[in-house]
This record gives C-alpha cells, sequence and structure tokens, in this order.
C-alpha cells in the first residue's frame, strides 16, 4: 500500500502558535467580561475549532450568538498580532525539504481558517512545499476536521490508500479514521502519546526526524 500524499496539520505539528491562541482567547473571554483561565491551561485550547473551544468556554449551553461573537472578538487581536505569535518547530524545513525531493506531494489540514493558514506559510516562507493549503472557511464550513479531509481528498483526486495524516492531537486521528486514510500521531505538540494511541493513531513519532524515517518506511512498504 503505497503512500505519496502527506497532510499535515499545522498548528502543534509545523508551528508552535500557543502564544498566539492563548492570548487571544483571553482576550476575547475578557472583552466579554469573563474571567480567564491561566494561559497554561488555555494550551489545550491548540488543536480543536474555534467554535468548538468557545462553546466550552463559555460556559453551560452558550447561544450560538455568544459564540460566534467570542469567535469575533479573537479574530480581531489574532488577524493583526497573535497570527505571527507564533514560531517554526526545529527540524520542520528538513521534514518539508527530504518529503519533497523523495516525491511526495504535502498538503496542509488545519482546524485553522484557510485565510489565516495561508498567511501563515506565506510567513515563514514554506507556503511553496504544499500543494494545497486547507482549512476552514470563516463562516465555520468544514469546521468539522474529518469533513475537511474528505474535501481535500476529492477535490485533489487523492485515495485513502494512497495518503496520511500527521498531525498532534486526537482531532487529527479521528478525522483521519473517519476519512478513511492512515494517521501518524507526533508527541512533540500538544497532544500526549495517550491521547493519540487512544484516538487510534497508527504510528507516534517523538520528533521531526521519525516522522520523516516513518514516511519512507510507508512509502518503502509499498514498492
Amino acid at each position: 500500500m503505497s503512500i505519496s500524499n502527506v497532510l499535515f496539520d499545522l498548528d502543534g505539528t509545523l508551528t508552535d502558535p500557543v502564544e498566539g491562541i492563548t492570548r487571544c482567547i483571553s482576550h476575547s473571554l475578557e472583552a466579554m467580561g469573563m474571567p480567564s483561565p491561566p494561559m497554561a491551561d488555555l494550551a489545550c485550547c491548540v488543536g480543536p475549532s474555534l467554535r468548538n473551544t468557545f462553546a466550552r468556554l463559555l460556559g453551560k449551553n452558550p447561544g450560538d450568538s455568544q459564540v460566534e461573537r467570542a469567535v469575533g472578538l479573537y479574530r480581531e487581536r489574532f488577524v493583526s498580532v497573535g497570527l505571527f505569535e507564533n514560531c517554526v518547530y526545529p527540524g520542520v524545513p528538513r521534514i518539508l525539504e527530504v518529503l519533497r525531493k523523495e516525491g511526495f506531494e504535502l498538503y496542509i489540514a488545519t482546524s485553522k481558517p484557510r485565510v489565516f493558514a495561508v498567511r501563515i506559510c506565506e510567513h515563514f516562507g514554506f507556503h511553496r512545499q504544499f500543494s494545497g493549503i486547507y482549512g476552514p472557511e470563516l463562516n465555520g464550513w468544514f469546521d468539522d476536521k474529518g469533513d475537511l479531509l474528505t474535501h481535500l481528498l476529492s477535490r485533489e483526486g487523492i485515495t485513502g490508500k494512497d495518503a496520511v495524516m500527521v498531525g498532534d492531537r486526537e482531532y487529527d486521528i479521528i478525522a483521519a479514521r473517519k476519512s478513511g486514510i492512515r494517521s501518524i500521531g507526533v508527541t512533540y505538540g500538544y497532544g500526549s502519546e495517550e491521547e493519540l494511541i487512544n484516538a487510534g493513531a497508527d504510528l507516534i513519532c517523538h520528533s521531526p526526524a521519525a516522522v520523516i524515517d516513518s514516511l519512507l518506511m510507508l512509502a518503502k512498504a509499498g514498492k
């Protein structure tokens, strides 16, 4: 079973966005007159969709209007400041360089809105390494990551047996299973090894270098 297409999560897999995400969530909550949890407690918000995050943080059964207001306040700060409170993980540029040289097609599949994901990739200069950058629209289309992956595979004409998802949270692994592709969980981001294994990751990698080795192994096994 050959693997030639790799779908990468962005936050917690290619870049470490924790400062920007947590500061923007705190800004949103405080603007709504609510106390913000400590920044360290908000690190778990790296991964899930923003609407799901605020639905949890805003208390019991918040209305859609409250969630959308919180998202809007978050984006007010994120679009000008939080977007770039971010850094590329050491070793990630080499992952992309090696995989492209080995003939893999690379894609980003992120829970971050696509318009922001494109700007981040351009800011860090690795957008040219990807054949496509996929994420939800600002109105919430494809907030469900499983739907996003299914859309990506259909649009790019990729079969499930020819692709693998690489991500750091259970949401990435669950989405991969939903869309019928294999998955690699990375532990250098924001999900634990236990979380990734329980979600059903096919392989676990503890470093960017291990991601390269695992993908080359999968590709070789399919030849």
